[in-house]
């Protein structure tokens, strides 16, 4: 079987996987009430199912177990990866119970922030450390004793980027295809065969567990989703060598969007942990009149630009013009975010300076 052939299949393996799984994983949060209903203040619309994740997260690990059966006799897999696969495995199966926990209790953010320490130090025990960063100056040396401190803090920061923008239907899956998608093409154009698949399979899972969450969704990630997502993604930007910067500009929109909504959050003397507001992009954008399917296809189109753009400036060593690249992009979506925000606080000015008009009496 060549390569070509083995990555076409994972990738279908997981998409297929994904749909009857979310389906039956909606039927079981109807069933036990996991559902996330609208509250005051949030622009949920209507009761769904918070219980997708676990659909992705059974596609993703049913497709790396065919991958495993499937894969071709001259594929090479290092000892080492192959040991902190493991590692991923483990810390991805530590997410149920704690998703559970907070399906059923809502846990708060402390002890939900501990719970992905615990996750992420799981596969930095088995090795997955960022012993080095390539800058457009050169290569960074990572000292030993902040390797593997550096992994976790990364993968609880994706985490929690990914929880953070998953308010909107179709948004955080969506981009996670994207994301994943430009993490595969990296690492199979630097013959990372055994690597490349991981963020292949999470591409195929996403994409499945999309048909069910395009806007109007009919489940949602929940827990379970947003935390899968982000660790996987941030998991595999560092497995085979480091790839935080492309994963950290191909997510630039989300990561800078939660930034900004801390900051606004800190600044109105609020926790930045506690939701229950409008201030991310998509919700701006709704203000202003957009479509979620609108915004969505929206996000997904810059997200996919800027992901097009790391791949066309790729080579095996880094370049200069790597660094224009980034100060590029962060300029570009931190402009987005302002001109955004300015447009929808003046909408919001607005509705809230014009009189209301009074029904017509008969």
């Amino acid at each position: 079987m060549s390569l070509e052939t083995w990555y076409a299949l994972v990738v279908m393996l997981a998409a297929l996987a994904a749909i009857p799984a979310v389906v039956g994983m909606e039927r079981v949060g109807w069933a036990l009430g996991l559902v996330d209903r609208p509250r005051p203040g949030e622009v949920q619309h209507r009761p769904l199912a918070r219980t997708g994740g676990y659909g992705v997260f059974i596609a993703f690990w049913a497709a790396i177990g065919a991958s495993f059966l499937l894969a071709p006799s001259n594929l090479e897999r290092l000892p080492a990866d192959n040991w902190r696969l493991l590692g991923l495995l483990l810390g991805s199966l530590v997410i149920i119970p704690l998703a559970l926990l907070d399906d059923f209790k809502r846990l708060g953010p402390a002890p939900q922030i501990v719970g992905h320490f615990v996750i992420a130090t799981i596969p930095v025990l088995f090795g997955l450390r960022v012993e080095e960063l390539a800058t457009p100056f050169g290569i960074l040396a990572i000292p030993a004793p902040l390797a593997g401190p550096l992994a976790a803090l990364w993968i609880v920061g994706m985490i929690n980027a990914i929880n953070f923008i998953d308010t909107m239907d179709g948004l955080a899956s969506g981009v996670g295809v994207i994301a994943a998608g430009v993490l595969f093409l990296r690492s199979a154009w630097f013959g990372q065969a055994s690597i490349a698949v991981l963020p292949l399979a999470l591409a195929g899972a996403c994409a499945g567990f999309l048909t069910r969450n395009w806007p109007p969704a009919r489940v949602i990630l929940g827990s379970s989703g947003s935390l899968f997502l982000g660790y996987v993604l941030g998991a595999t930007a560092v497995i085979g060598g480091a790839k935080i910067g492309t994963a950290f500009l191909v997510l630039a929109v989300p990561i800078l969007d939660v930034a900004w909504v801390v900051y606004r959050r800190v600044a109105e003397h609020r926790s930045p942990f506690r939701g229950g507001d409008s201030a991310h992009l998509a919700h701006r954008l709704r203000l202003l009149g957009f479509a979620d399917s609108t915004i969505a296809l929206t996000l997904y189109a810059i997200t996919a630009a800027v992901g097009a753009a790391i791949l066309l400036s790729h080579t095996p060593l880094p370049t200069l013009g790597k660094l224009y690249l980034a100060a590029a992009v962060i300029a570009a979506v931190s402009a987005l975010l302002i001109g955004v925000n300015r447009a929808a606080s003046a909408r919001l000015r607005k509705q809230q300076t014009e009189p209301s008009v009074p029904d017509p009496v008969d």
